[in-house]
């Protein structure tokens, strides 16, 4: 009795230290590994000549969102900006700002189209941008958003965007979320756990909706250096 339990004690011990070595290299390699999470999450697709740039609200403090809508307006991508946002208030909408902030990064107040609405989230939001798109008559647009935010907006906007719609997804650098060091800040956290669980609820509320078609471009995504 006593050798069959210094065995069992004996063999416990072996699996108790392989699992604190297992944690121990864990715990060593979570800067690689969580950088790579990081790198593969982001989503910043090439921008083709399009009909529209359509800037997603809930830009962040700097505007990194519009300086990035801004670049690709002055590169010749799009002769239309699409400012959308929600309402913040009866008459003032987070669209205003984002046009007000892409005027002063120097694209022309009548380049700029502000598309304010009540949505709550993405796909609301893709929504009201769809209805836009179907009576501007667009076959070819770009959604800017945050990179981190882009692999949400590339699916949510693949199922709401009409068939015939030739879309692209821009993933702006955002100053709020270091994609090498994202782990090392609560922002970074909140923002990539925050999307993680936003991409699966899209993916459960967009279940039944068709995938793309022929007619949906989607490229491969790019990572961002």
């Amino acid at each position: 009795m006593r050798r069959k339990t210094y065995g069992g004690i004996f063999f416990r011990l072996i699996f108790l230290l392989l699992l604190v070595g297992m944690v121990a290299v864990l715990y060593a390699g979570r800067g690689p590994l969580l950088r790579f999470a990081g790198e593969s999450w982001v989503v910043d697709e090439p921008a083709t000549q399009s009909d529209a740039l359509i800037v997603l609200g809930d830009d962040n403090y700097a505007a990194d969102r519009a300086f990035h809508a801004a670049d690709l307006y002055r590169a010749g991508v799009a002769p239309v900006v699409v400012a959308s946002g929600r309402m913040l208030r009866r008459n003032v909408s987070l669209a205003d700002i984002m046009a007000h902030d892409l005027e002063s990064f120097g694209v022309p107040d009548a380049a700029i189209v502000k598309l304010g609405s009540r949505a709550l989230n993405t796909r609301e939001e893709a929504m009201e941008a769809a209805r836009l798109v179907e009576r501007r008559k667009w076959k070819r647009v770009v959604i800017v958003t945050s990179n981190y935010h882009a692999r949400r907006a590339r699916f949510i906007y693949s199922r709401v965007l009409p068939s015939s719609v030739s879309c692209r997804v821009s993933g702006a650098r955002d100053s709020e979320f270091d994609v090498a060091h994202w782990w090392q800040t609560r922002q970074g956290q909140k923002l990539f756990m925050t999307e993680l669980v936003g991409y699966l609820v899209a993916k459960w509320e967009l279940r039944s909706a068709p995938p793309p078609e022929n007619g949906v471009s989607f490229a491969i995504p790019g990572l961002l250096d």
